[in-house]
């Protein structure tokens, strides 16, 4: 009977909306005729205050995060994705390999880390490819590789090539890729920068890892993921970096050119590469030892400053690349992965990922007739990206009388 009192007032104690007589003997006796003999229901209340302490200690212990449900339809545009993927540890086996302290440090931590694909967003815009009272799907989706500290580029390109926009009835999408940069005050800083441009612009994406040269393959594949839980419908997208210069307006007239390609069939187009060896020099940006790469010569890549690709090739990438082991340089990677699908890039002629070679250095090489019919140039400083957007815009420029055959 003792077992009875304690449940009946344990159960008064959790309910908020009841209020409880007094316990007596009528209760108790109450509670006995209807669950059976004594012996069965001791060991059912037994059972039920076990239950009801587990629960009340979950309840404690357990965040208020968790409290609501996300869900793609109910995540705010502002509020990042909350992931709960564990820490990835450093692999230390590649530490036992003779030639392995003679690389440069940058090297040594792509490979202790080198398995790890999954970080959790700490920024992101779930609806950039739904966003109500906007009609259409996106046409073309512009994926830029920015690092957190390039606020500058990030707002010229918002005003010029990068902004979002109906573009010959086509819509144009933007969203900056991005990692951490610093450590302490520095790291937080920059972390709130970025925060307040997505709550301003919705156009970051950003995990919480190391932004560097040796993790844009990284930054490429988890895009890729993202883009398929997120984005799947956009036709197109284009990969660049924010110091190019792309001519997003003839970009969305090439690709309204492939006539039989709606984004579900192949194409990656670029500046091409072939035959191109992995350099060895230990002191060379792009240095790549036959521990990662054994082969003489890479698989055929567009160069990484820009390309364009379908809908199809994205996720066709994104599903080779969970059986291709991650290598630094991420447009020879999205090469590798290509090729594994029996897939092959293409070259455009208006694309110089390389920078334009002009045929004379009497020349301006700033001139905006050279940029009015090209898709993309490279390295350029934001301030010259502002003035060739608006000067290839001006309905006064006049290129018939100028060489502009590059």
């Amino acid at each position: 009977m003792a077992v009875l009192h304690i449940i009946y007032d344990l159960l008064c104690v959790f309910s908020t909306y009841y209020r409880c007589p007094q316990v007596n003997m009528e209760n108790v006796s109450w509670l006995y005729r209807t669950w059976g003999r004594r012996r069965a229901l001791e060991s059912m209340a037994l059972r039920i205050m076990i239950s009801l302490c587990v629960l009340l200690i979950l309840y404690i212990t357990t965040p208020e995060k968790y409290d609501k449900i996300t869900s793609p339809k109910m995540v705010s545009q502002a509020q990042p994705l909350v992931m709960t993927t564990p820490r990835c540890e450093q692999n230390v086996s590649f530490a036992n390999i003779k030639e392995f302290s003679t690389f440069p440090t940058a090297m040594q931590d792509f490979l202790y880390y080198r398995h790890c694909r999954y970080f959790p967003m700490l920024l992101t815009v779930p609806n950039k490819c739904t966003i109500p009272k906007r009609s259409g799907e996106p046409f073309i989706l512009l994926t830029i590789k920015s690092s957190p500290e390039n606020y500058e580029r990030r707002s010229v390109l918002r005003k010029t090539w990068a902004a979002e926009r109906l573009q010959n009835g086509m819509w144009i999408r933007t969203v900056f890729l991005t990692g951490t940069t610093g450590t302490g005050f520095k790291k937080q800083r920059l972390n709130k920068l970025l925060k307040l441009e997505n709550t301003k612009y919705q156009d970051i994406l950003q995990w919480d890892f190391t932004d560097s040269f040796y993790n844009l393959t990284l930054k490429q594949v988890l895009f890729l993921d993202w883009m398929q839980n997120w984005c799947p419908t956009a036709d197109f997208l284009f990969n660049g970096d924010d110091d190019v210069f792309a001519n997003t307006d003839n970009m969305v007239e090439f690709l309204k050119e492939q006539r039989d390609n709606n984004g579900s069939k192949h194409l990656y187009i670029g500046q091409l590469v072939l035959t191109s060896p992995p350099v060895r020099n230990k002191n060379s940006k792009y240095f790549i030892p036959e521990l990662i790469e054994k082969a003489k010569v890479y698989a055929p890549y567009c160069s990484g400053g820009g390309y364009l690709y379908s809908r199809f090739t994205a996720r066709t990438i994104l599903q080779m690349s969970q059986s291709i082991t991650l290598m630094p340089i991420d447009d020879v990677y999205m090469g590798m992965c290509l090729q594994r699908a029996g897939l092959r890039p293409m070259n455009h002629r208006g694309v110089f990922a390389d920078g334009l070679i002009i045929p004379s250095n009497k020349l301006d090489i700033y001139d905006p007739c050279y940029y009015r019919e090209i898709i993309l140039g490279h390295k350029f400083f934001p301030h010259q990206i502002f003035l060739l957007w608006d000067e290839i815009h001006r309905k006064d420029l006049n290129c018939s009388k100028k060489e502009v055959n590059l």
